[in-house]
C-alpha cells in the first residue's frame, strides 16, 4: 500500500496538471459515473492529501458550468481517493490513450490527462463528510496543521507496541511498513515496547524524523532512509536492488547484515503485516 508521502505527491501533481482549470471527467469503468457526472465540467479548485487519503475539490467556474447543475455558493464537491492495496494513478500529456475499462475515474484537459484505476475508495463526498474523514485520523506528519501532542497523547496511555502504533492511522496518518520499521531503528527503538513506555524526547526525536524523512519522500519519490555515512558510496557496499528502491536499514532485510552493527536483520509478523529490526541495535527494554 502507497505510505503518506505517494499521496502527497499526487496531490501536487494533480494540483500542477489540473489546479484552476475546468476538468472533463469522466468513469469509463462505470462504477463512478454517477460521481464523475456531477463534476463533469466544473473547476478543480483544490487538491489535499491527509495521510494515505487523497482529496480532489471541485467548484464551479466564474460564469458556471455547462454541463451540470449549479453547486450552491461557496460549496465544493470532493472526489475522496484511497488507493488501498491494489490502487493505481498513471498521469499523461495529450493525445490521451483510449481509456479501458479497468479505469475507475479520468480527468481530462486539452494538455493533460489522469486514470485511476482500482482504488479501495473512489466516492463524491460534502465538506462536512470530508471534515469527518479529517476527525478520525491523526496527524500526518507532512500536513502544516498536524498536532503531534494528538498522537503523543494516545501512544503515552497505551499498552499497544509502538510498531503497532505507528501503523494506525487513528493514531498517526501515513506512516506505513517501511517508515515504521526504518524510524525505530534510526532511533533504536524496540518495535514491541509498549507505547507508553516511549519518553517523551523519544516520540518528539521519532516525530521530527518522520517530518524530514517522508518530506524528503515527496521531493524524491522514493524511500530513503540511511545517513550519509551509510550510503552505500560511504560504506564500499553494493547499492540495495528491490521492487520498492531507496536505501534502508532494515525494511525487507531479514537475515541480511545490520548495515551498523553486522547482526542478523530480524522479521516477525504482527498485526497481519511483516516487522523488520535489528535486535542487537533496537534492545529490549
Amino acid at each position: 500500500m502507497p505510505e503518506g508521502h505517494t499521496i502527497h505527491r499526487l496531490a501536487l501533481e494533480y494540483r500542477e496538471r489540473f489546479g484552476g482549470r475546468c476538468v472533463r471527467v469522466t468513469s469509463p469503468q462505470g462504477k463512478f459515473s454517477d460521481g464523475a457526472a456531477l463534476v463533469d465540467g466544473r473547476l478543480l479548485r483544490a487538491t489535499e492529501a491527509h495521510g494515505k487519503h487523497l482529496f480532489l475539490g471541485f467548484t464551479d467556474p466564474p460564469a458556471g458550468p455547462a454541463t451540470t447543475a449549479p453547486l450552491p455558493p461557496e460549496a465544493t464537491a470532493w472526489v475522496h481517493i484511497h488507493l488501498g492495496l491494489f490502487g493505481k494513478q498513471a498521469f499523461g500529456a495529450d493525445p490521451a490513450p483510449p481509456p479501458t475499462d479497468t479505469v475507475r475515474l479520468r480527468l481530462r484537459t486539452d494538455t493533460a490527462w489522469a486514470d485511476l484505476r482500482g482504488p479501495t475508495t473512489c466516492a463524491l463526498i460534502t465538506d462536512a463528510e470530508k471534515t469527518a474523514v479529517h476527525t478520525r485520523l491523526g496527524p500526518d506528519p507532512l500536513r502544516p496543521d498536524a498536532d503531534p501532542d494528538r498522537a503523543w497523547a494516545r501512544i503515552s496511555r497505551s499498552r499497544t507496541s509502538v510498531a503497532a502504533l505507528l501503523l494506525d492511522q487513528k493514531v498517526i496518518a501515513g506512516v506505513g511498513n517501511v517508515y515504521r520499521a526504518e524510524v525505530l531503528f534510526r532511533h533504536g527503538i524496540d518495535p514491541h515496547r509498549a507505547g507508553r513506555d516511549l519518553t517523551r524526547a523519544e516520540w518528539d526525536a521519532v516525530w521530527a524524523d518522520l517530518c524530514v524523512l517522508m518530506r524528503d519522500g515527496v521531493r524524491a519519490n522514493r524511500i530513503d532512509t540511511v545517513r550519509p555515512e551509510h550510503t552505500p558510496e560511504a560504506m564500499g557496499r553494493p547499492p540495495r536492488v528491490d521492487d520498492h528502491g531507496g536505501e534502508v536499514y532494515v525494511y525487507r532485510r531479514a537475515g541480511a547484515a545490520c548495515h551498523l552493527c553486522g547482526g542478523a536483520v530480524a522479521a516477525a509478523e504482527l498485526a497481519a503485516r511483516n516487522l523488520f529490526w535489528c535486535p542487537t541495535c533496537q534492545p529490549p527494554r
